[in-house]
C-alpha cells in the first residue's frame, strides 16, 4: 500500500495496557472510553513502539502506525529524524496509577548503549528476569497531571533525609543514619542507599517493620504515605524512598521534568507522559521485580534537588503554553485553540483531545474531528494546518 501523501491526517487506535498497579475508572471516567473487560486500565500508548504500537485506519484497512512510517520515513518523520534516529523517537502516553509504581531510574544515553552492548555480548535474552537493558537508548521523560498526581522525583536535601531518619531513631539503621551524618553529601548519600538497599533477610525485616510501627503511630501526611505503600508492598525495602525522595503532588495542569540518573516514582494519579522511545529501567523498590544494585548504583547521580525545582515553568506561545525540554527525542505543548489556531509541522506530530473534541483541517480540504481522548497522527509533510477547540489539545512532536 502507497499511502504517502496521501492523507495529512491519520485518526488513532489505541493500545490500552492493562497493568496491575492501573486505575479501573480514572481512563473511562476522563475521557468516556469503556473499561468493557473490567481489567485496570494503566495506560493508553500513542505511537508506534512494538510493544503497544497504535493502528490508523486507510481506505477502510487498519495498520500498524510503524509500517506506516516505515514506507516512507523521511515523508512521515522528516528528513533530520529519520537519520537520527530512526523511527518515531518518542512514545506519547495516558497514564492511571491505582497503586504506585516502582522506583526507577532510568540511563544516561551513554549508558544505555554500554549497558546494552555488555548484556548482548553477555548473551542475556531480552526477556530474561535479569536483563536491564532492552535497547541502547535514553528514557527521559516528563509528565503532565490531569488529576491530582502524586509522585517521587530526585533526592531531598542531605540535612533534610539525615534529619527524617533521626526523627525516627530506628535501632535497626542507627549506624548507617550515623555514618551518613558524618557525611552529609553526594558521597555519603550513595554509600547510605546502596546499605539500605542491600538490607537482606532478618536484618531487613527488622528495619522495615520498625518502620512501618513508627509511621502507624504518626498522623504526618509522609508517614501516612509509608502506611498506604506498605499495604501494597509489603516488607518491601522500597518503603524507605519517601524519606530519600521528594514527595510531589501535580494539581492538573502542573508538569515536571524527570531526568535521566535520577531516582523516581509515580504513586497514583492520571497523567500525560511523553518519554524517549526506550524501555530502560532499574528498580530501586517498591516492586517484586529484578533489582541489580551496583548496575543501579552505577546509573544513579546522588546529588540532591530542591522541591521548589521541580515544577517546569512552561513558557506562553500562541494558543498555548511550551513545556521546555532539554532533549531532542520529544517536545510538548498544550494548546487552547477555541479559534482556528494555524500550526506548521516539522517533525511527525500526535494530537490528544483532553477534555473536548478536537477538529484539524488542511488546505486540501481535509478535516478531521475527534473526541476527547483520541488523537490523531500529523505526518511532517503535512507542513500547515489549523486546529480548533473548545477544550485543550496536548501536541507532542520533536
Amino acid at each position: 500500500m502507497n499511502t504517502c501523501k496521501k492523507h495529512f491526517f491519520y485518526p488513532m487506535n489505541n493500545v490500552i495496557q492493562d497493568y496491575a498497579w492501573g486505575s479501573h475508572t480514572s481512563i473511562e471516567m476522563l475521557f468516556d472510553i469503556k473499561n468493557t473487560t473490567g481489567k485496570p486500565q494503566a495506560e493508553l500508548w500513542m505511537g508506534a513502539h512494538p510493544n503497544g504500537c497504535s493502528l490508523v485506519t486507510i481506505n477502510g484497512e487498519s495498520i500498524l502506525l510503524s509500517d506506516l512510517i516505515n514506507e516512507d520515513k523521511e515523508a512521515f518523520l522528516s528528513s533530520p529524524t529519520a537519520q537520527n534516529f530512526g523511527e518515531l523517537p518518542y512514545l506519547f502516553k495516558v497514564l492511571a496509577a491505582e497503586k504506585a509504581l516502582s522506583i526507577q531510574v532510568h540511563p544516561n544515553k551513554q549508558q544505555a548503549v554500554d549497558g546494552y552492548e555488555k548484556e548482548e555480548k553477555a548473551g542475556i535474552e531480552l526477556s530474561a528476569f535479569n536483563r536491564n537493558y532492552k535497547d541502547n537508548n535514553h528514557k527521559p521523560e516528563l509528565v503532565y497531571a490531569l488529576t491530582t498526581y502524586k509522585a517521587m522525583n530526585g533526592f531531598r536535601e542531605y540535612e533534610e533525609i539525615i534529619s527524617l531518619f533521626t526523627q525516627m531513631a530506628l535501632p535497626s539503621i542507627s549506624y548507617l543514619v550515623d555514618a551518613f551524618a558524618q557525611e552529609p553529601n553526594a558521597k555519603g548519600l550513595k554509600q547510605f542507599f546502596k546499605e539500605m538497599l542491600s538490607l537482606e533477610g532478618e536484618t531487613k525485616e527488622i528495619a522495615v517493620t520498625e518502620l512501618v510501627d513508627y509511621a502507624t503511630r504518626s498522623s504526618e501526611g509522609l508517614f501516612v504515605q509509608i502506611q498506604d505503600l506498605s499495604e501494597q508492598y509489603p516488607n518491601d525495602i522500597g518503603l524507605f524512598t519517601p524519606l530519600m525522595l521528594n514527595v510531589i503532588t501535580l494539581q492538573p495542569g502542573e508538569a515536571m521534568y524527570l531526568k535521566a540518573c535520577t531516582p523516581h516514582a509515580y504513586i497514583n494519579g492520571t497523567g500525560l507522559e511523553i518519554m524517549a522511545n526506550s524501555d530502560n529501567v532499574l528498580r530501586a523498590g517498591l516492586t517484586p521485580k529484578y533489582m541489580d544494585i551496583d548496575e543501579l548504583m552505577s546509573c544513579t547521580e546522588f546529588n540532591s534537588i530542591p522541591k521548589s525545582a521541580l515544577l517546569m515553568q512552561p513558557i506562553d506561545i500562541d494558543g498555548g503554553m511550551n513545556y521546555p525540554i532539554p532533549v531532542d527525542d520529544f517536545k510538548f505543548s498544550v494548546l487552547t485553540p477555541k479559534s482556528e489556531l494555524p500550526l506548521t509541522t516539522q517533525s511527525a506530530e500526535i494530537l490528544f483531545a483532553i477534555d473536548e473534541d478536537m477538529t484539524v483541517n488542511h488546505t486540501s480540504g481535509e478535516s478531521v474531528c475527534v473526541p476527547k481522548g483520541h488523537s490523531i497522527f500529523v505526518p511532517a509533510y503535512t507542513s500547515k494546518y489549523t486546529l480548533q477547540s473548545l477544550g485543550k489539545v496536548a501536541r507532542a512532536f520533536n
